[in-house]
């Protein structure tokens, strides 16, 4: 990779290094400046390293907590591979530096957009995979994870799990969410969701994605029920 401006240090950060540049150079590459052999960009890459990001997560957890059954390991899993962790992961590393985007791109704020973090992440894994094996990306992945992973004591409840067991356990449908609307860059869009329970008024909440919006709405309505809605 010598000669690429930034691929030695990147290089460093990942602790591999390429024996084929392009992979690593299309891992990095965002659509708006892609072309030729590397038309598709980062996207292919991101879907083969969303695959090997959640088989290596899964054995770990399966290994860290042997006497756990499936529901609560997917739970933590869902946690520790979601769009947030993924992009807590790019900017700790400062991935966001190496991104090729085109300079409009650059302008609008992409380099940080927590979607474009989070895809480069997962394309880089694929890379790390494609170039090194399971052992490169496996390496790469139990680095930056482990101790995430330590740091869940208990599987984690998130809001929208929370607001799903308080319904059921007053015998209530389950919360309904609706997307209303998306507006916004497709790199970083708002998207607004109504949330309804019955009995309840309804909540409207923003996000970066769909499922941050659920969220959102889920937290705001538990906080108005009082005791994050923990107890039925």
């Amino acid at each position: 990779m010598t000669g690429e401006p930034g691929l030695d240090q990147l290089q460093e950060i990942l602790g591999h290094r390429f024996g084929d540049d392009d992979l690593a150079l299309q891992a990095l590459t965002h659509r708006s400046t892609a072309a030729g052999r590397l038309g598709h960009g980062y996207e292919r890459l991101e879907f083969l390293g969303d695959r090997v990001l959640g088989i290596v997560v899964a054995h770990m957890l399966y290994d860290r907590f042997p006497d756990e059954p499936e529901g609560k390991l997917s739970v933590r899993q869902a946690s520790l591979v979601r769009k947030e962790t993924l992009a807590e992961v790019a900017r700790e590393l400062r991935l966001g530096d190496f991104i090729i985007l085109s300079a409009g791109e650059d302008e609008s704020g992409t380099r940080e957009s927590p979607t474009v973090l989070a895809d480069v992440t997962e394309a880089l894994i694929g890379a790390l995979y494609l170039d090194g094996g399971l052992d490169a990306a496996a390496g790469f992945i139990r680095r930056h994870w482990h101790d995430r992973m330590q740091a869940q004591t208990i599987p984690p409840r998130d809001a929208k799990t929370r607001l799903q067991e308080w319904a059921l356990g007053r015998g209530l449908p389950l919360p309904s969410y609706r997307m209303v609307s998306q507006e916004g860059p497709a790199h970083e869009p708002e998207i607004t969701v109504e949330l309804t329970v019955k009995g309840q008024d309804a909540v409207l909440a923003k996000g970066g994605s769909k499922r941050a919006a659920q969220q959102q709405a889920a937290q705001e309505l538990l906080e108005r029920l009082g005791d994050g809605g923990d107890s039925p």
